[in-house]
C-alpha cells in the first residue's frame, strides 16, 4: 500500500503525468518493434547473420550519435528535442509499414530505415532522462524513475506478446504501424509539459565540479562533450559500471537478440518461445519496479550490481534447453532484477550529477552500455554458423555473468550510499521544497 501512496503523489504532478503517459504510449510500441524486427526478418527467410546485420546496423548510429544528442538535449529545452525526435521516429517507421504493406521489403530499406530511427532515438533518450527530474519536486525522483520504468516494463511484458500475435497472425507492417502511431501520441502529450528549471545546488554529489546548463550552452558542441566525458571519468562508480555493462550486453544482450529466436526453434521447436521467454522478462521487470517505488536500500549499487547477475543465469538455462517451467520464473527474476537495478541507477545520476550535465552524461551511460553491441550482432551469426547458437548463447551469457561482477570490484561503487534525509525532517523539507514547485 506504501507503493501505492507513492505512484499516486508524483501522478498528481501534471508535468510528470504527461511526461509518463507520453512515455508509456511509445514504449509500447518500442517493445513490439523489438521483438518483431527479429521474427520479422527470420520469418521472411533471414538467417542469423542477416538479423545481426539488422540489429549492427541499428545500434551503431545510437552509439556515435548520442554525445551530441545529449549536449543538445542540455541546452534546448528537453521536452522540445523529443517532440522533434518523436515526430522524425513516426514517419520513418509510417514509411517501413508502407513498404511492408507494399510487398516485399529489401533488406538495404529495412536497415536504412532502422539506421535513421536510431540517429533521431540518439537525440531523444538522454533529453527524456534529463527531462524526468524536472517534471517532479528533488525528493520524489526516484518513485518517479521507478513509476516509469514500470510503464515501461508493462510496455516490455505486453509488446513481445503483442508483437508475436502481429507478425505470426496479421503481418509485420500492423507492428510498425502501430509504432508509429505511439510516437504521434507521444509528441502531443509532450508538447503540454512545461518543465521546472532545477536549482544547481538540488544534485551533485558534492565531490567533483561539473559543467552546468550555462557552461554548456556558451561552450562548443566538443567542449561539452569533453565536459560530459569528465562527468564519468571523475566518478569511479559511473565509469566502472559502464564498462562492465559494455562487456556485458557486448557478450550477452548480442548474443540473445540476434540467436534468441534461433535457440527457441532448436531446443524447444517453436520460435514463439522467444516471444513468451520475453514476456516473462517483461512481467518480472513490471515486479522489479513496482518494489523500486520505495524500497531504497543503503547501498543501492551494491545490491543493484549482484541483482544483474540474474539475468545471465536466467539466459543460460533457457540457451540449455531447461523445461519452461524453470525458465520461465527464471526470467521473471532476471527481469525484476535488471528494473530494480536501473531504478537505483537512474536515481543516483539523477542525485548525484549536476542537471545542466545530466543528459551529456546519460548520453554517455547509453553510448558506452551500448558501445561494443554493433560489433557483437555482426559477429553472433558467424559464430553460430561455426560453433553453433546454442554454443554461443550459452558462452555469451557466461560472460556477461562475469563482467556484472567484476563491476562489483570498485570500492567506491560497493560503499556509494543511497541519499537520504533524516526521518524528523523529511517532511519538513518536503513542505518547504513543495512551496517552491511549479507543479
Amino acid at each position: 500500500m506504501a507503493n501505492l501512496s507513492e505512484i499516486q503523489r508524483v501522478l498528481r504532478h501534471r508535468d510528470f503525468r504527461l511526461f509518463w503517459l507520453a512515455q508509456s504510449a511509445s514504449a509500447i510500441g518500442d517493445s513490439i518493434v523489438l521483438v518483431a524486427l527479429a521474427l520479422f526478418i527470420i520469418k521472411r527467410g533471414g538467417s542469423a547473420t542477416e538479423l545481426g546485420l539488422v540489429l549492427a546496423a541499428q545500434a551503431l548510429p545510437l552509439v556515435v550519435f548520442l554525445p551530441i544528442g545529449g549536449v543538445w538535449a542540455d541546452r534546448l529545452p528537453r521536452h522540445r528535442v523529443m517532440i522533434v525526435t518523436d515526430l522524425v521516429r513516426l514517419t520513418l517507421h509510417a514509411l517501413l509499414a508502407v513498404l511492408i504493406f507494399a510487398g516485399r521489403v529489401p533488406i538495404w530499406q529495412v536497415i536504412a530505415i532502422e539506421m535513421l530511427f536510431r540517429s533521431a532515438e540518439a537525440f531523444f533518450r538522454p533529453a527524456a532522462t534529463g527531462l524526468l527530474p524536472q517534471t517532479v519536486p528533488e525528493q520524489d525522483i526516484q518513485p518517479a524513475t521507478a513509476v516509469t520504468g514500470m510503464s515501461n516494463n508493462v510496455a516490455e511484458f505486453l509488446g513481445p506478446a503483442l508483437a508475436t500475435a502481429l507478425v505470426l497472425g496479421a503481418g509485420a507492417g500492423w507492428a510498425f504501424a502501430l509504432d508509429a502511431a505511439t510516437f504521434l501520441l507521444s509528441a502531443a502529450l509532450l508538447w503540454g509539459v512545461h518543465p521546472r528549471t532545477r536549482d544547481t545546488a538540488a544534485a551533485g554529489d558534492g565531490e567533483h565540479g561539473g559543467a552546468g546548463g550555462g557552461d554548456g550552452e556558451r561552450a562548443g558542441v566538443w567542449v561539452s562533450i569533453r565536459e560530459g566525458a569528465h562527468e564519468v571519468r571523475s566518478r569511479t562508480w559511473v565509469w566502472a559500471t559502464l564498462a562492465s555493462f559494455c562487456v556485458a550486453l557486448f557478450c550477452g544482450l548480442a548474443a540473445w537478440f540476434v540467436l534468441g529466436p534461433i535457440v527457441a526453434r532448436e531446443q524447444y521447436g517453436d520460435i514463439a518461445v522467444y516471444g513468451i521467454v520475453e514476456a516473462a522478462i517483461g512481467f518480472g521487470t513490471i515486479i522489479g519496479s513496482l518494489a523500486a517505488v520505495s524500497w531504497r536500500p543503503r547501498h543501492p549499487m551494491r545490491l543493484g550490481m549482484l541483482a544483474t547477475l540474474l539475468w545471465p543465469l536466467a539466459t543460460i538455462l533457457y540457451a540449455a534447453g531447461v523445461t519452461l517451467v524453470i525458465v520461465l520464473p527464471a526470467s521473471v527474476l532476471g527481469g525484476a532484477a535488471f528494473a530494480l537495478f536501473d531504478v537505483w541507477w537512474l536515481t543516483a545520476l539523477a542525485e548525484r550529477i549536476p542537471p545542466g550535465a545530466l543528459s551529456r552524461v546519460t548520453s554517455y551511460d547509453w553510448m558506452l552500455s551500448y558501445a561494443l553491441l554493433p560489433i557483437g550482432y555482426a559477429l553472433m551469426g558467424p559464430l553460430a554458423s561455426q560453433l553453433g547458437a546454442v554454443n554461443v548463447l550459452l558462452g555469451g551469457s557466461v560472460l556477461a555473468a562475469a563482467a556484472f561482477a567484476l563491476g562489483l570490484l570498485p570500492h567506491e561503487t560497493r560503499m556509494l550510499e543511497q541519499l537520504g534525509e533524516d526521518p524528523p525532517t523529511v517532511e519538513i523539507d518536503r513542505a518547504r521544497r513543495d512551496v517552491g514547485y511549479r507543479s
